[in-house]
């Protein structure tokens, strides 16, 4: 019995620690998950809609069967509409010197839409979407569906191709992250 009102006391304790703090805002979740390394990635779509790609940390794995994934964008980017009327998207890894591609994709050069591709070498899939030839990974997706969450579209994409770049056969770091706003290697 002693243990049963011991941990009733100290789940009381718990619970009104958590009823002390303040409710999480958007600048504490920012903050927050800044501190979660993240893999860089290039996301780009072409077709009928047009040309466009951008920077992406919020990319995951969903499933292996099917391979399928899934990628985040702020509702209010003009690559949303691209991405969601073309219906198909690729993910490309980014390897560790690609700081400068980064900031491209990201907007932080001035450079809009398809002017971002005159910088790399971009080849296509299966899809046609665009794929970075010196990219760690890179997959290659059709649209399987989107859902708007918050300020951001989730799209789910099946994985109809993918390229691989080979290991280092040393096990250096070749991957570029962004941890802590601020970009690294993995």
């Amino acid at each position: 019995m002693a243990t049963d009102s011991t941990a009733g006391s100290s789940l009381s304790a718990q619970e009104s620690a958590a009823d002390a703090l303040p409710p999480a805002t958007g600048e504490a979740f920012r903050d927050a998950i800044a501190r979660l390394p993240s893999g860089v990635n290039i996301v780009a779509t072409a077709g009928p809609a047009g040309k466009a790609g951008f920077t992406a940390t919020a990319v995951a794995s969903v499933s292996d069967d099917p391979p399928t994934v899934l990628v985040c964008l702020n509702r209010k980017s003009p690559q949303n509409r691209l991405v969601r009327e073309n219906a198909q998207f690729s993910i490309n890894l980014l390897p560790k010197d690609a700081v400068t591609l980064a900031n491209i994709f990201a907007g932080r050069t001035g450079l809009h839409l398809d002017d971002r591709f005159r910088h790399g070498d971009w080849t296509t899939l299966a899809t046609g979407a665009p794929v970075l030839r010196g990219a760690i990974m890179a997959l290659d997706c059709r649209l399987l569906s989107s859902q708007d969450v918050g300020s951001h579209t989730v799209y789910f994409g099946t994985v109809v191709a993918t390229m691989t770049k080979p290991r280092d056969p040393d096990g250096a770091k070749e991957v570029l992250i962004y941890h802590d706003r601020h970009y690294g290697e993995a």
